[in-house]
């Protein structure tokens, strides 16, 4: 069976005047059904844009990107994002944020309203509907967030960084819910993030990226059981998987001495 989402040798260059910086080269990768998959790389890899271009929102220079085997030519619709910022709209209340792709895709507002409330209460944000980002704090924000990407119900979700602002503990609760809400809506993730432990924690597979201009190191299976605990993190698997990751990383970095010492 052919990948939801297939990326067939990605090139981004971006250009400024005489200037250009080449942000990904040759970057191809499938996104399996339902699965879960990091992307995992240095500073300035191109991960986020290589969302970007998945999406939608960002053309790539040359090759593409299909969805459901169909061209990625401009946004897709039945697409969930969430960014590394909340991005909440401060005059409107936790509901009314939630609510905003509705409103925006003009859908009727009573058939969804109860699946926005439903999912407040999936995130643990019941009796919070009618508070204001303000009041709340970065956690429950990026709740509020990740609510308003499910909303509408859309097949594919996108997370760009979601909870790398947040404290570890908090970073840990909102990975079990995501977890939770992945696993019993069957949706299918791409999740970008810097923190490997997360990418393996969370992930089916794991796409280790080089220092820009973005490759494709390798594709990664992630082989831990359903569901995840955090007590799987002090397995021998779950450290010799994020060793193995970390070492690839350094080599890519050129720095061989991180490299020989992480897989020790």
């Amino acid at each position: 069976m052919a990948p939801l989402i297939e990326a067939e040798e990605v090139f981004k260059i971006f250009k400024s005047g005489a200037k250009s910086v080449q942000a990904l080269e040759r970057v191809s990768f499938g996104v399996e059904r339902g699965s879960f998959v990091s992307l995992v790389g240095p500073s300035g890899c191109g991960k986020s844009t290589l969302l970007k271009i998945v999406s939608g929102l960002l053309p790539a220079s040359s090759g593409g990107v299909s969805v459901a085997g169909r061209r990625v030519e401009g946004p897709l619709e039945n697409v969930g994002m969430v960014f590394q910022s909340p991005v909440l709209l401060k005059w409107k209340s936790v509901l009314g944020n939630i609510m905003l792709p509705v409103e925006f895709a003009r859908l009727d507002r009573t058939r969804y309203l109860e699946k926005a409330r439903a999912l407040v209460r999936l995130v643990g944000l019941e009796g919070f509907e009618e508070m204001y980002p303000y009041q709340l704090s970065g956690g429950m924000q990026q709740r509020v967030s990740l609510c308003r990407a499910l909303v509408t119900d859309p097949q594919i979700l996108l997370m760009d960084e979601p909870f790398g602002a947040l404290d570890a503990m908090t970073r840990d609760e909102l990975d079990i819910e995501l977890l939770k809400i992945w696993d019993g809506k069957g949706k299918t993730a791409l999740f970008v993030t810097h923190n490997i432990q997360e990418a393996v924690f969370l992930s089916d597979a794991v796409i280790v990226m080089s220092p820009r201009p973005g490759r494709v190191i390798e594709r990664l299976a992630i082989d831990l059981p359903r569901p995840r605990s955090f007590e799987m993190m002090s397995s021998s698997k779950f450290c010799d998987t994020t060793l193995r990751i970390r070492g690839m990383l350094a080599s890519a970095s050129g720095n061989p001495a991180a490299a020989a010492g992480s897989t020790t």
